[in-house]
């Protein structure tokens, strides 16, 4: 009888703490040792000699639009995409599902169709709308991470933003739980009435869709919500930070004894609105794209360790959904949940030289804590999920629509030059993606916080 289920001798070993040769044993779904020379046997060995081995990546931040809109995507694409990234676990937006997930029976609804298509582990945020108020303690008792609530207009009429004393009140009745309330900041006042001048006026260029979300709109909204959080006590988490200025007004209230999260996306760290304007509405997102220098202060604070952590945002449409001559009018989602550990690596450790061990955190151990997912989530530690992901930092490639798995193969990051390439990716022990292909069945499993 074997010792273990698995064994991979000879990988770097890439955690939070840092990155050291040596080898990982996992038994019964879970890590079972980690270190030099391991002794046992083991029924499968993998030669991890010259690859680094990665906590599997945790993305708190997709669209993955099941149930209603699995033409968009849905959990089967959107989860072989996720895996062949190097992710073993997403936590799914409230919307664009439809219904969404604004209820229990929302809440059973998509976890039953989770587990019944997705090949990768799940957890589900719920809905935070004017309607819900009296919902949200539903929710929190089936198991939902959080709390997702938009400033400004989402786009989708069945999941409506809210006005400040529907957010003030909504984060009141999450502190009593407690649970966190995650914020789209961005001041609807302002980016309404420009986008309306802009569009009176037949200005619906790109740049003009730029000049109608400025980084003051972003601001705005992240102070407000943080006034909001410390009022109420609530967690807070702004997703999406597309600047520099906003992962500093969340450091400020953190020194004050607020309890404030945030993220931001590769696309704010590879993309700039030149690049917007280069790719056209495959690269659309709200907030927008910025210029370099706000770019560039983005990776000045993931570098200082000021932000939490590094989500897709993962947002697909339909293509006739990307086209058109009105800008605003085109929907506007990035697809890169695929490409979010290739591009923190290449971009990120290999062109700019930050640590692998800091990248590790911000895609796993981070989120999940945040989300209460540990200690089975996010932990490379004995005991924890075997969920890990094996890659080659000497494998360069471009990449190009036929890597891609989503649904819709289209991405602002085809064309991009990644200096590394997934290769095999592992739930609790099980590969489910390797060289190129998927080689699991759906066999996701829901994840409550704070019961793992």
């Amino acid at each position: 009888m074997p010792d273990y289920d698995l064994l991979i001798r000879n990988a770097t070993i890439v955690s939070p703490s840092g990155a050291e040769r040596g080898d990982l044993a996992v038994a019964d779904e879970k890590i079972a040792a980690r270190g030099p020379n391991l002794t046992g046997s083991a029924a499968d060995i993998i030669d991890g000699a010259g690859l680094h081995l990665f906590p599997g990546v945790i993305d708190p931040h997709v669209h993955f639009n099941e149930p209603g809109r699995t033409d968009w995507e849905g959990f089967s694409t959107g989860s072989q995409a996720l895996v062949a990234g190097g992710g073993t676990l997403f936590l799914d937006m409230p919307l664009n599902s439809s219904p969404p997930t604004i209820d229990a029976a929302g809440f059973h609804l998509k976890a039953r169709l989770g587990q019944r298509n997705s090949v990768a582990d799940f957890a589900l945020w719920g809905g935070l709308v004017p309607s819900n108020l009296d919902r949200l303690e539903e929710l929190h008792v089936c198991g939902v991470v959080g709390f997702k609530a938009f400033m400004s207009e989402t786009g989708i009429d069945d999941f409506p933003c809210v006005d400040d004393a529907t957010l003030y009140e909504g984060m009141k009745r999450a502190a009593l739980f407690p649970s966190l309330v995650a914020v789209h900041a961005e001041n609807n006042s302002i980016t309404k009435t420009r986008a309306l001048q802009a569009i009176a006026g037949g200005d619906l260029s790109i740049r003009d869709y730029l000049d109608s979300r400025p980084v003051v709109a972003e601001l705005e909204a992240i102070r407000r919500a943080i006034l909001f959080a410390a009022d109420t006590g609530c967690p807070l988490h702004i997703v999406h930070v597309s600047t520099g200025r906003g992962i500093q007004a969340v450091v400020e209230a953190r020194g004050k004894g607020i309890d404030v999260s945030c993220e931001t996306c590769p696309h704010y760290l590879l993309f700039t609105e030149e690049d917007l304007e280069r790719l056209g509405a495959v690269a659309k997102c709200a907030p927008p794209l910025r210029s370099p220098e706000h770019r560039d202060d983005l990776w000045r604070c993931l570098q200082d360790g000021l932000i939490d952590m590094v989500a897709s945002d993962h947002s697909p449409g339909l293509p006739a959904m990307k086209t058109g001559n009105n800008f605003f009018s085109i929907w506007g989602g990035v697809s890169g949940c695929q490409s979010l550990l290739s591009a923190l690596i290449s971009e990120g450790a290999q062109k700019r030289k930050i640590p692998l061990s800091l990248l590790s955190a911000l895609t796993s151990q981070n989120p999940a804590r945040r989300f209460r997912l540990t200690p089975a989530k996010g932990s490379l530690d004995p005991g924890a999920d075997a969920d890990l992901t094996l890659i080659s930092l000497n494998s360069a490639h471009i990449l190009s629509p036929e890597d891609l798995f989503y649904r819709h193969r289209r991405s602002p990051y085809t064309g991009c030059k990644f200096g590394c390439r997934i290769l095999r990716t592992i739930i609790r022990g099980n590969t489910v993606y390797l060289d190129r292909k998927i080689t699991s069945a759906p066999k996701g499993r829901l994840i409550r916080p704070g019961v793992n």
